[in-house]
């Protein structure tokens, strides 16, 4: 993350991780330049390199080879990662909108988001067809198909929409891969049916005669039926109808053709073409608006028309990266000449691949070698990552900045005082807040948005007030996840109580800049907060905000259980006989560990970050309905430190088997790389409280019993006779990933409290 002695100046949004935009977040990370920030907001963390999917299909590559992981990518380049999809655009105000987020601003953006299948155009085609975009919806059907083919034996009859070259080569692929499944089950490959539709009377129309025989001659040969001429004109669920009035009964219908731009993008206001492509210039900037720029297949150059092709998304990504840096510092963007022949690689999906280039054409397995050895070395670009250099160390050098902006700028980087001038300025402060909703409370008499020095609440009769308080720098990028993760990471010693949360007092730090800079990211990371303090009932009441060098956010937070205390829920409860459940998994402090190494994976922080967010209120609701008696969420002590805080006080010992922990993917694999948290060192000592080390620390597992949670699980003892129906009742809540992990026992004499098995279920 930046800091504040390199305050933000200006925003660079990237919409889409396209082939075009991963190659613009490697060059800012090679270069970056201080003060200027760059934020990619995309759906799915993992991004198909469209060159090797044919190869994946056909079963050649693994998944992560023919993926970038845009995570990690963002993480090297020094940018924000808002895993969200783009819905629409705000030009005057310069602000994107997203689907499941506030607004995102910016000061230059640039979309590379691919072009989109218009199933929507051919009556029942988006109901009753599989379109090749967006790739991951794709990957879970074809995986479906995968599963359904090795396990249900019968003809499958597979229709195929496209005759392009995407069309043909994705055909042939999923073809070689299942005929392959077929024979290594010892079944007939020819159970499959492979029909192809195109309304041209030539498979790839675009390209040479030669290269199109090729192909004719490979379809032929391998028994796809090719319905030339055969433009499909309606899809009911599992028939196919063409214009011509043919109709055909299909097991899956794929769609890989009449491809167009997304379809929010006709309300944004910038010019189109027929298709609904983005129009720019040889600038990459659009005819509409010189602050926004698009690239790739979502992009129509009215000065170079191209057909839509990988290649060119890919040679778009250096001088997209050199005009929106040229942009963002005031200067002119400069004009980009494509090429006007380009090379085609088109494999056959038996490691045999088919060269187009203009007039000329020809084919073999050498090619596709050669094919090979271009994509690996292509994604090694972005799997090696090299060391980044900073172009300068004035934040305001190269920014073409008004007089006002660099008054603040010099303003940023001076020395802050102590005390209330640290404070986030007044005005800055309330447009912030006067955007938040808060929920409204009855008890609550005086909240946020009154002019009181404090906020004044009621107790109800027959109510003990619970109070707590966390706080912690940011962990991730991304402010708005932040903020729920902070604000879940403070509720959950109120729920761990049995209570239910009443109100909540902010304390925010947020580093130096700009004011503009400032409240939005207080309003980002607030609104995050917000959502889950209304989910949770539970009043934002007003708070203290200050500059620092770290984004930070904690939580004071009052809550209310009955007077009499028959529901509260302690550490010092559990009782000889009960069962141990952890209703999260662990792991977090060893990924996020990793992340900052660039040696996680982004999936596996996508699923830490999903858990994080997850609040622990239903969970703790529902152990309390199934007799708990003892309970604590699982956070900075790690899963041992807290274990042995509620063995002390409850005089009894347990048991933990390390088998059974639920474990984040990914927590394995980082702790056998020794990445593990800074607070791990500090939970380590606590192993003194284990009766039997010996032989238990080379468990895989091991290591994580002291491994720091953020906003983990809750851990708890119940009785015996209830602990499955509880599981069961948790996992129905949707804490899937809930185990029981161990039992308690008498206190013995020893003075370790702790005993660790490492295999096998625990006993009940």
């Amino acid at each position: 993350m930046q800091q504040a002695d390199t305050p933000i100046l200006r925003d660079i949004v990237l919409i889409g991780g396209g082939h075009s935009h991963v190659g613009v977040l490697r060059r800012f990370g090679m270069r970056p330049i201080p003060g200027v920030r760059l934020t990619l907001i995309c759906r799915d963390t993992h991004t198909p390199y469209s060159g090797m999917l044919p190869g994946y299909i056909a079963g050649h590559y693994a998944y992560d080879e023919v993926h970038i992981d845009l995570g990690r990518l963002a993480e090297f380049a020094g940018a924000r990662f808002f895993r969200d999809e783009a819905v629409g655009l705000d030009l005057a105000g310069q602000r994107v909108f997203c689907r499941g987020r506030p607004a995102v601003p910016y000061d230059q953006l640039s979309i590379n988001i691919g072009s989109t299948p218009q199933v929507s155009e051919v009556p029942g085609a988006s109901k009753n067809a599989v379109p090749v975009k967006p790739i991951n919806q794709f990957n879970d059907r074809w995986l479906a198909l995968l599963e359904r083919i090795r396990e249900h034996p019968g003809a499958t009859r597979v229709a195929v929409v496209g005759g392009g070259a995407g069309g043909v080569e994705l055909t042939l692929a999923m073809q070689y891969r299942l005929r392959r499944e077929l024979r290594e089950a010892g079944r007939d490959p020819d159970e499959l049916a492979f029909h192809l539709f195109t309304s041209s009377h030539r498979v790839l129309p675009t390209h040479n005669a030669r290269v199109r025989r090729a192909f004719e001659r490979q379809l032929e040969y391998r028994g796809v039926h090719l319905h030339r001429g055969s433009a499909v004109n309606r899809v009911e669920n599992g028939v196919v109808h063409t214009a011509a009035g043919d109709t055909l009964d299909a097991d899956e219908i794929v769609w890989v053709t009449q491809a167009g731009g997304a379809a929010w993008l006709r309300e944004t206001g910038l010019m189109l073409d027929e298709r609904g492509f983005i129009l720019v210039r040889d600038t990459l900037q659009t005819l509409t608006d010189d602050r926004v720029f698009a690239a790739g297949d979502i992009a129509t150059c009215v000065d170079h028309p191209r057909e839509k092709a990988g290649v060119f998304a890919v040679r778009q990504g250096p001088p997209l990266a050199r005009n929106l840096r040229r942009a963002v510092q005031g200067r002119a963007p400069r004009p980009f000449h494509p090429q006007k022949t380009w090379l085609a690689l088109i494999s056959t999906g038996d490691r045999h691949a088919v060269a187009s280039r203009g007039a000329l054409g020809f084919e073999g397995d050498w090619v596709w070698r050669w094919k090979d050895w271009i994509d690996r070395r292509f994604m090694q670009r972005f799997s090696d990552l090299p060391a980044m250099e900073e172009e300068t160390d004035d934040p305001g050098r190269g920014l073409a900045l008004k007089n006002e902006e660099a008054a603040q700028a010099i303003s940023a980087v001076a020395m802050r005082c102590g005390g209330c001038g640290a404070k986030v300025g007044a005005s800055v402060l309330s447009r912030a807040l006067a955007q938040l909703q808060p929920v409204q409370r009855n008890d609550v008499m005086i909240g946020l948005h009154d002019p009181d020095d404090a906020a004044v609440l009621q107790v109800p009769p027959g109510k003990a007030v619970v109070h707590t308080i966390d706080f912690f720098r940011a962990f991730i990028d991304d402010p708005y996840v932040f903020g729920k993760v902070a604000a879940n990471h403070a509720l959950g010693d109120i729920f761990a109580m049995g209570a239910e949360a009443q109100s909540a007092t902010a304390v925010a730090t947020v580093p130096s800049g700009p004011e503009s800079k400032i409240e939005d990211t207080l309003f980002q990371m607030m609104s995050g907060a917000v959502e889950v303090l209304n989910e949770a009932n539970c009043a934002l009441v007003g708070g203290h905000t200050g500059e620092s060098r770290e984004l930070a956010l904690g939580f004071a937070v009052n809550g209310l259980l009955d007077a009499d205390g028959d529901r509260v829920l302690r550490k010092g409860g559990m009782r000889a006989g009960d069962v141990l459940l952890l209703t999260k998994p662990i792991g977090t402090g060893t990924l996020f560990a990793a992340h900052a190494k660039l040696a996680a994976r982004g999936r596996w922080i996508d699923a830490a970050l999903t858990s994080m967010c997850q609040s622990n209120r239903l969970g703790a609701l529902c152990l309390l309905e199934h007799g708990a008696t003892a309970c604590t969420d699982v956070t900075g002590f790690g899963l041992l430190g807290h274990l042995v805080e509620m063995t002390r006080p409850s005089e009894v010992d347990a048991e933990l088997d390390l088998a059974a922990l639920p474990v984040l993917d990914g927590a394995e694999e980082t702790v056998a790389s020794g990445i593990l948290s800074s607070l791990q060192p500090a939970n380590v000592r606590l192993r003194r409280a284990l009766r039997n080390p010996e032989g238990m620390t080379d468990h895989p597992r091991y290591p994580l019993l002291f491994d720091p949670q953020t906003a983990g699980g809750l851990l708890a003892s119940v009785p015996a006779a209830n602990a499955r129906a509880c599981v069961a009742a948790l996992r129905a809540l949707g804490y899937g990933q809930t185990a029981i992990i161990g039992r308690v026992l008498p206190q013995g004499e020893a003075l370790e409290p702790i005993h660790l098995e490492g295999s096998g279920p625990v006993r009940t």
